[in-house]
């Protein structure tokens, strides 16, 4: 368990908003912080809560891991790194990927090493005009961690991707949203509040099929295009099992709003 309120958990009617909680640490993240992450994750009824917003509490979404104090106990920092990454940053990565439900990432300031991969992990992704991301790693000779690598080259290109994990260097929000790396680049003050409406008005579709999409996204990049039609078909089945395709289809058949119900 990481320290006390390290994480922050607060259900908004249909949306559960994690907030990291270490501000005078810019939100640098433990590895039992993403322990905590990993189990609110599959702790989430999903027949109650529907979409998820992950923000940063102060000037900061997150500076990355918190190694300061970290010690060794005399092995060889590569391999506790390894260690860590696989027990604990890596399952909960996972597990974010693998959620039933969409999220939404609220990025206030710098999101930096894998709080820069964390961001960009969101479905939809809503950044201040101040805010950056920076792939740090390579200037004290480490390489990106937590998915780096794999997200980094989907949402911006290999180009502009491998430009950031090389040259170390900070990519303003703003550039950010011209490339299409992230959805949405608002004033500061508003980041959260575009965040929830977001959060809010997925949480209030049919959350099954949005799930299944977010699953068959980011999955199909890596896939041929029949192992793509073959995962579209059987999440078409799931889809079109759920209530709320009977639903949906009834509103349309009535030409009525549907009012989806996430089942």
């Amino acid at each position: 368990m990481s320290e006390e309120n390290a994480l922050l958990v607060e259900h908004v009617g249909k949306v559960a908003k994690i907030t990291l909680n270490r501000p005078d640490r810019m939100n640098a993240v433990t590895p039992d912080m993403f322990d905590d992450l990993r189990d609110i994750l599959a702790g989430i009824d999903t027949s109650k809560t529907r979409a998820v917003v992950i923000t940063g509490a102060g000037r900061a979404f997150c500076a990355g891991a918190d190694i300061s104090g970290r010690s060794f106990s005399g092995g060889k920092p590569g391999d506790a790194s390894r260690r860590s990454l696989e027990d604990h940053y890596n399952p909960a990565m996972l597990a974010l990927m693998s959620a039933d439900i969409p999220v939404i990432t609220a990025v206030n300031g710098a999101a930096a090493g894998i709080g820069a991969t964390l961001a960009l992990s969101g479905d939809l992704i809503v950044a201040g005009k101040s805010a950056y991301f920076l792939q740090a790693f390579v200037n004290i000779g480490l390489v990106p961690d937590g998915g780096g690598t794999w997200i980094l080259p989907k949402v911006m290109g290999l180009p502009r991707a491998m430009e950031a994990m090389l040259l170390g260097e900070r990519l303003p929000a703003e550039d950010a949203f011209a490339m299409g790396a992230i959805n949405r680049c608002v004033d500061d003050d508003k980041v959260i509040e575009e965040a929830m409406a977001l959060a809010e008005r997925l949480a209030s579709g049919p959350t099954v099929a949005i799930g299944q999409i977010r699953k068959l996204a980011r999955n199909a990049q890596g896939t041929s295009l029949a192992d793509a039609m073959q995962a579209e078909a059987e999440a078409q089945q799931i889809a079109g099992n759920s209530q709320d395709f009977m639903i949906g289809a009834q509103a349309f058949a009535t030409k009525t709003k549907a009012e989806f119900k996430g089942k």
